[in-house]
């Protein structure tokens, strides 16, 4: 197998000391990472889609309002953001602008799109200001790209042509942001991903993720909720082999381990401070997999500032009922937080003999 150096199938929790350490003593710590929704509108409706309940709503972030809420995140200490959320970033018009405000505030920017519209003049704007763009790509030929994203076909080669530029334009912009794709492992498209894989590479991308699908318990599709992830060894041992200097491939094995599994090794979900959801309305939410449930929604950026909502009553009583009620067997298999949850639980939970390093 190849070396997941972007810790991909892991956590990065831990090089984050000390605010590990003042939440250990019960201090109020601000997100390391946010996770904002700069568009509720979505040019594709993929087969697997977890937040379909949402609706796709035409609900865009407002840069002007935006903006002065981004220089206080980076005062607090926000160390960074990924743009995804409800929707797909580029139907955001402005969605180069907040990029780059993002990073001039001092916060690590990162997208995750399908890049259907990450058209090159896209890329010549915030290819400098990203730390990595990740590719939703879910099938190696067009025909299975249609049916999986359920959009045209057309919109595939749209794609590798966009992904191509882009790898053109960061070298000649002289940028490091990190260029990725991700496939979640379908029956549809499992025999395409060792083709797409050659493809990515060709291309010039960093890394192929193969990742298994996440049941989200909002979504209104139950297709792939029964999904079983056994016999893909041989086909994970295939792929990672086109890993090279250059490009890596990150078949997540565990994950799928987990998947099956369908269990959690902890009992409380802890990772909330550490992180939190913004939709493109504005609401912060304490998780995204509770999103329309008011008991996770602390307030919204564009009525208070995000200092206020933070250290706000809201926040402070869902965390106390989250504590106490929230069971994280009933909640998302492979959740953004299971590595970080588990990691938390064995700091709070340790075993015999933790002297002995």
């Amino acid at each position: 197998m190849s070396k997941d150096k972007f810790r991909i199938d892991s956590h990065k929790l831990m090089l984050h000391p000390e605010r590990v350490s003042d939440w250990l003593v019960g201090k109020t710590v601000y997100p390391i990472y946010l996770e904002l929704g700069p568009s509720g509108a979505c040019n594709h409706r993929c087969c697997f889609c977890a937040v379909d309940f949402a609706g796709y709503q035409p609900d865009f972030m407002d840069y002007d309002k935006l903006a002065p809420r981004l220089e206080e995140m980076g005062r607090l200490g926000v160390k960074s953001i990924m743009y995804a959320g409800e929707g797909e970033p580029f139907l955001n018009r402005r969605m180069a602008e907040i990029v780059c405000k993002t990073k001039s505030s001092g916060i690590d920017v990162a997208l995750t799109t399908n890049a259907v519209l990450m058209k090159p003049e896209y890329s010549e704007k915030i290819l400098k200001a990203t730390s990595w763009i990740k590719v939703s790509l879910n099938a190696g030929t067009a025909e299975t790209y249609s049916k999986v994203h359920r959009t045209s076909a057309s919109d595939f080669n749209k794609v590798l042509d966009n992904l191509a530029a882009a790898v053109d334009i960061r070298k000649k912009l002289g940028a490091s942001s990190i260029l990725g794709a991700q496939i979640l492992l379908l029956p549809e498209n499992s025999h395409e991903v060792e083709g797409l894989a050659v493809t990515c590479r060709e291309i010039g991308l960093d890394y192929l993720v193969v990742k298994p699908y996440s049941h989200h318990p909002q979504t209104e599709n139950d297709k792939y909720k029964d999904i079983v992830y056994d016999g893909y060894a041989e086909l994970a041992e295939k792929v990672t082999a086109l890993s090279s200097g250059a490009f890596n491939v990150v078949f997540r094995l565990n994950t799928m381990k987990s998947w099956n599994e369908k269990k959690h090794e902890y009992n409380r979900c802890y990772g909330l401070p550490f992180w939190s959801h913004i939709d493109a309305k504005g609401d912060v939410w304490g998780c995204s997999v509770h999103l329309q449930d008011e008991r996770f929604l602390y307030g919204n950026i564009f009525k208070q500032t995000f200092e206020e909502i933070w250290n706000g009553k809201k926040r402070m009583d869902s965390l106390e009922w989250c504590n106490h009620n929230l069971n994280p067997h009933n909640c998302r298999v492979n959740c953004r937080m299971d590595k970080i949850n588990a990691y938390l639980w064995e700091l709070r939970n340790p075993g015999p003999h933790v002297n002995f390093i």
